[in-house]
């Protein structure tokens, strides 16, 4: 059996070993193993890497769709704060789960350990 893409797999919440089983019980919360393969969840540990990766990710994006909107329209401050405010927290909000897939699926294809090179 050959291991999916952890990118694609990742992308997807789905097991790292098989690529059909979910990831996640909850929003976040893993799953004690794969419903289809079996394999334990016990090694997943991503730590904070999905928050700091969507940070790097939103915040840049969210600051140049508002300087765009900003440029082309003359907007009150509080308009502003009711377009990018909601539209920061759904973006965190969506993209978190795929984040912190990818990394556990990563994490699984390269064998990583915590304090083991």
């Amino acid at each position: 059996m050959t291991e999916p893409n952890p990118i694609l797999a990742g992308l997807a919440c789905r097991c790292p070993r098989c690529g059909s089983g979910k990831l996640f019980s909850g929003y976040l919360k893993l799953r004690q193993a794969c419903a289809a393969c079996g394999l334990s969840y016990d090694f997943a540990d991503s730590g904070d890497g999905p928050a700091v990766f969507v940070i790097f990710l939103v915040a840049p994006l969210v600051i140049i769709l508002a300087l765009l909107v900003g440029s082309i329209w003359t907007l009150q401050p509080w308009v502003h704060l009711l377009i990018w405010l909601p539209t920061t927290v759904v973006l965190s909000l969506v993209l978190l789960p795929p984040f912190k897939g990818v990394l556990i699926d990563l994490q699984y294809s390269n064998d990583a350990h915590e304090g083991r090179l």
